[in-house]
């Protein structure tokens, strides 16, 4: 068995359904404790996130404010996954796989919830004086100090993770996603390739390594102020620019929306039904693929996004933790199933074609939005959303990665400045490598990161009760005292 069959081999087994059974366990366990506060204050969350998000506010030394923490957090989760991702969950997995991403979004708001809560609760000022936070310190801080091995084990897992899924995997994709853009407006990027340990790529993908690189490294020296300062006009024009696409496809192919959801119910629980014949897709294929493509997406249970929100100017842990809720809601409710749907309606409408159970990337939705747009409008607009996606996913990655690295080694300035020279040079040879290997092995050890991060989150969900117990109580008791003084 040569060294990719082996990788493939584990990468199946870690995102195996034991996996996919604690996280949505532990999302439903979660939102019980908390009688599903993610529906119980929707309303809340939607008002205090997505309703002050222009509001002005300035963070101290060290901190950013709750926006900043949010589109931080937000931009490593919309990333590739959110195009290239669902796209094959739902090829691979049928329909149904998007009903079953659904679900795990709609408890995985939850369990992002108590992640953040804990965060902010446990947090603490580094060496230069940042607000530092994550599962590593919420662990040794919560739970007590002789489990730090444990919140080291996250570390570990952690900061070797943020050079796969946070680094090579993305650059990667904006290099594809701009040769394929060039070729699509007449050019050849094909014309000269190079070949590098093993590897042949096009000269465009080495260029736009080296550009992205440099952007990296700006962005590292400048720490966690400069990530989020980026990072708050980056994420919404992105998203803004990929929604207003999708939409217009899907309204183009809105005779079909109906057979599409169909389709997606019907799918979730008889493949072969909603499919009309006998594809080789199961339940537990789109189960799988649906809740795991749906978790690897939102990064729910992961541990990753909560090392984000602890840079907060916010003192308060649950009204920190309400952007928890929202950030799924954007990157899984909203932004994945824009994506799911573009996809099946062009389907229904003949723009798009692929063969149900086989593999599907990026290359399906810019066909989708080719069918409506025209070809090369169609992978522009998916060259310049996917880059955009990869290049905010790789900021927030460089910042997890060093936080981890900072935590194992207790603020070594020498090693985490090694540790970041080595980031910067990896979105180079990343941009070179083949990545297959890549991929599998990213899966496998954010897979290894969630089990400590879920263990922490049963263990201090009594925490998480009493924190937004005691919260809410404060704010109706706010709001009645408010209309008493208006009465008065």
């Amino acid at each position: 068995m040569s060294f990719s069959e082996i990788i493939g081999v584990i990468d199946d087994w870690a995102w195996s359904y034991p996996l996919l059974i604690l996280l949505v366990g532990t999302g439903l366990f979660l939102s019980i404790r908390l009688a599903f506060v993610q529906f119980r204050k929707f309303g809340y969350s939607m008002k205090n996130t997505a309703g002050k998000m222009f509001e002005k506010k300035k963070a101290g030394k060290g901190e950013v404010t709750p926006f900043q923490a949010l589109t931080t957090a937000l931009a490593a989760t919309v990333g590739t996954g959110n195009i290239v991702g669902v796209t094959g969950a739902v090829v691979v997995g049928g329909p149904g796989a998007v009903f079953w991403m659904w679900i795990s979004a709609l408890l995985g708001m939850c369990t992002k919830f108590c992640e953040v809560v804990l965060a902010v609760k446990y947090r603490e000022k580094n060496k230069k004086g940042e607000w530092v936070g994550g599962p590593m310190y919420y662990i040794r801080n919560g739970i007590g100090k002789k489990w730090t091995w444990l919140a080291v084990l996250f570390c570990i897992f952690g900061g070797l993770a943020a050079f796969g899924i946070g680094n090579a995997t993305q650059v990667n994709s904006i290099a594809e996603a701009i040769s394929t853009a060039i070729d699509s407006l007449g050019g050849n990027t094909a014309a000269t390739q190079l070949t590098f340990l093993g590897s042949t790529f096009k000269l465009s993908y080495l260029i736009v390594g080296i550009v992205v690189a440099i952007i990296v490294a700006i962005v590292i020296i400048g720490g966690i102020k400069v990530i989020g300062q980026v990072t708050e006009k980056i994420v919404p024009f992105m998203a803004v620019v990929y929604i207003i696409a999708a939409l217009i496809v899907i309204f183009a192919d809105i005779r079909f929306i109906g057979k599409v959801f169909g389709m997606i119910f019907e799918g979730a629980f008889s493949p072969r039904a909603a499919l009309g014949g006998a594809f080789g897709i199961t339940v537990l294929t789109a189960m799988k693929k649906g809740v795991g493509r749906g978790c690897f997406s939102n990064e729910a249970g992961l541990g990753s996004a909560p090392i984000a929100h602890a840079s907060t100017s916010e003192t308060n842990p649950v009204r920190q933790g309400v952007y928890g809720i929202f950030e799924v809601f954007m990157d899984t409710i909203v932004i994945c199933t824009l994506t799911c749907l573009t996809v099946l309606c062009s389907y229904h409408a003949g723009g798009v074609g692929f063969e149900w159970g086989t593999s599907g990337g990026a290359a399906i939705v810019s066909t989708a939005l080719g069918s409506i747009l025209s070809s090369g409008v169609g992978s522009v607009i998916i060259a310049v959303c996917l880059s955009l996606f990869a290049l905010s996913t790789i900021m927030s990655w460089s910042l997890y990665g060093v936080r981890c690295c900072e935590f194992i080694f207790k603020g070594n300035k020498v090693i985490v400045t090694i540790y970041k020279i080595i980031f910067v040079i990896f979105v180079i040879v990343g941009s070179t490598l083949s990545l297959a290997d890549v991929w599998n092995i990213a899966d496998i050890l954010n897979a290894f990161m969630a089990v400590p991060n879920l263990i922490a989150l049963i263990v201090l969900s009594p925490v998480v009760y009493r924190e937004t117990r005691d919260f809410f109580r404060q704010v109706k008791e706010e709001k009645k005292q408010k209309k008493l003084g208006s009465a008065a």
